[in-house]
């Protein structure tokens, strides 16, 4: 006897601040749209957003993205680091200015840590550039561990934070 195939609902945060980054976004977006045993139901708004980390960088463009996927987190990850590199990502500063970056946020309600995978994503629930996006796509959602979405957001500052182009 077969076991079930188990469907589960992730969300995905993309960034982007080198190399055309709106267009950095998009093509992430269309590739997660192919993945296998994947299905993209929705995408956020993309959104700019002050670089964090060290000085000097260009404004970040965010968004999110809503899977349905058939991958364990582990390969869905790997799947998320091979899209990074097909797009020129290059790891080095922490921190730093990026062509791609793609988080995996959550996978459903897995609480998970580990040293290659944390679940929920561990800054998440305080950054602005992500719970905004995410709320669009997911507005009662409740992140494991941290509590409503909309709540997580009356905690952070959205200075700087703006839509940019919509899905």
């Amino acid at each position: 006897m077969n076991a079930a195939i188990v469907h589960e609902r992730t969300y995905v945060g993309l960034g982007s601040n080198l190399a055309n980054p709106l267009n950095q976004l998009r093509c992430a977006i269309d590739a997660l749209a192919k993945l296998p045993n994947t299905r993209l139901l929705s995408q956020s708004s993309l959104y700019s957003s002050p670089a964090e980390g060290p000085a000097g960088q260009p404004d970040y463009m965010n968004a999110v993205a809503e899977l349905e996927t058939c991958l364990s987190p582990a390969d869905l990850l790997e799947a998320l680091q091979g899209i990074e590199d097909a797009q020129g990502r290059r790891r080095g500063l922490r921190w730093g200015a990026r062509t791609l970056d793609l988080d995996l946020l959550l996978w459903g309600t897995q609480l998970q840590s580990s040293a290659k995978l944390s679940l929920p994503h561990p800054e998440m629930h305080r950054r602005a550039f992500v719970l905004v996006p995410l709320r669009e796509v997911a507005p009662a959602l409740e992140i494991p561990g941290h509590g409503l979405i909309t709540k997580l957001l009356d905690a952070v500052s959205r200075v700087g934070l703006r839509v940019v182009a919509l899905p």
